[in-house]
This record gives structure tokens, C-alpha cells and sequence, in this order.
């Protein structure tokens, strides 16, 4: 069930990256579509890249922890998440179990997406 508007965009990524960016997303209740959605979501809301970004491996700018950005972004999908369902949106999730991408309606009934 692909809206009108919406187009597939592709890209390469480490592999290992990927595996390890799956597993974040799952935990959270998401997959990479979702994940990449919110980070362009919020991109795209803040006019910016929505945390700091640094040549420092450590400690990125104004002192944020890897692990602070990721609390941080985890913090944000959680809030878009929240938002959607209050206005009533379907949220797009994904089902560790059965290794399904699904739609959450506000009313908590799931729609499958058929391979």
C-alpha cells in the first residue's frame, strides 16, 4: 500500500553498519524506512541536520556522546511517533516476530503490507 506521492530512494551503506542500524531500529519498533523517515521528518522541520556533527570521534559539538545522540534521536522518533497519533495518523512499525513492516492505526489495529 505505497501512497501516490511518495518514491523509492536507494543508497549504500557498510554492511555491518546496516546490520547494526537494524537492530537499533528494531528494538525501537521500527525498520530503516521508518528511521530514515523521521531523521528526514525532523531534517526537514528544523532546517538542519537535527543534532551536531563533529570531526571529533568521541564527543561531538556543544559535547554530546554518541550515546547522547542516540538518546536523542531515540527521544525524537518517540515524539513523531506521538504526534501522529494524535492527529490521528497511522505510524509505520515493524514486527520483529513475523519480519513484517505493518501500519498501527490511532486505533491500535494493525495493516500488514503484503510482499
Amino acid at each position: 500500500m505505497q501512497a501516490q506521492n511518495e518514491v523509492r530512494v536507494t543508497f549504500r551503506v557498510d554492511k555491518d553498519l546496516k546490520n547494526c542500524a537494524d537492530t537499533l531500529f528494531g528494538r525501537m519498533g521500527m525498520n530503516m524506512t521508518t528511521a530514515l523517515n523521521v531523521f528526514l521528518h525532523k531534517a526537514v522541520s528544523e532546517s538542519a541536520i537535527p543534532f551536531p556533527i563533529s570531526v571529533n570521534n568521541t564527543t561531538y559539538a556543544n559535547g554530546y556522546s554518541a550515546s547522547g545522540i542516540t538518546g536523542a534521536f531515540e527521544s525524537a522518533v518517540q515524539e513523531e511517533i506521538a504526534e501522529s497519533r494524535r492527529k490521528g495518523f497511522p505510524v509505520a512499525r515493524y514486527d520483529q516476530v513475523s519480519k513484517q513492516a505493518f501500519l498501527e492505526n490511532a486505533d491500535g489495529t494493525r495493516e500488514y503490507v503484503s510482499k
